[in-house]
């Protein structure tokens, strides 16, 4: 096997609400396929907690703090708390934050207090945003336009070419995961998006990709998402790894 160097820019293995067992185990087998760095991304106060603490317990791992939208009722006072964790070297971003209306576990009017305020944190620590829209760019890009941020990514990226392009002509990076594997309308994303903007991502334990569908995602199977880039764009697999690391290393761990 080709001896390569990937980072998984998302994922949940810190979470014992999914991992009971932990992570350990998990963990070491993504180090011995060659996953050499792994984002830890918070989805609430506790989460994002449990994401720095296990970030400074492993020297590959970085953490991602905030409050999904999902669970943006919580109130501007869980924002607050996100404040002392950005203390930590380890913490490289704030997310995963934003607008989600398919479910609407939270109401709209909550989930932008809270995308708000934490966009307002993002400007003030000086650190990149992991955004998660679902069904919610109208809304997103008017209060994404209010703050000039560090730079981001649309995680989990699924929906329209032209909202893709509306993101990359603000900056913002697109997250690559393993549903591009499974889901053919959504494969095209692959080819459109420019190389040089993707971040690879697995969103563990969620979302595994083909030819591991039916089994819990771990942050190893980031090499089938890279080789998917490849086989779609008819490039080597070195070079997916080389520019999707490089487009890594800009967001997340450049000093700017």
């Amino acid at each position: 096997m080709q001896q390569l160097f990937l980072t998984d820019s998302h994922c949940h293995i810190h979470d014992p609400e999914f991992f009971p067992d932990g992570a350990e185990d998990i963990y070491l087998r993504s180090l011995d396929e060659g996953v050499y760095r792994m984002i830890c991304v918070g989805t609430d106060v506790r989460s994002s907690q449990l994401a720095v603490e296990f970030a400074e317990a492993h020297d590959n791992v970085w953490a991602i703090v905030g409050i999904h939208p999902h669970d943006a009722s919580v109130g501007l006072e869980a924002v607050e708390q996100l404040r002392p964790l950005l203390s930590s070297p380890k913490v490289v971003g704030i997310g995963e934050v934003g607008l989600d209306y398919h479910y609407n576990h939270s109401s709209k009017r909550d989930q932008a207090i809270i995308l708000h305020a934490q966009l307002t944190l993002a400007v003030e620590a000086s650190l990149p945003v992991c955004f998660h829209i679902r069904s919610g760019f109208d809304d997103f890009w008017p209060i994404f336009n209010q703050y000039k941020l560090r730079g981001g990514v649309l995680h989990s990226f699924t929906d329209s070419l032209s909202n893709m392009e509306q993101g990359l002509s603000d900056g913002l990076m697109v997250g690559i995961n393993g549903i591009v594997t499974f889901a053919n309308d959504i494969a095209s994303i692959v080819q459109h998006a420019p190389l040089n903007r993707i971040l690879l991502e697995t969103d563990a334990p969620y979302l595994t990709p083909s030819p591991n569908r039916g089994k819990i995602n771990e942050s190893r199977y980031i090499r089938q998402i890279a080789e998917f880039v490849a086989q779609q764009r008819d490039i080597s697999l070195k070079e997916v790894s080389k520019v999707t690391e490089a487009n890594c290393d800009q967001l997340y761990f450049s000093k700017k």
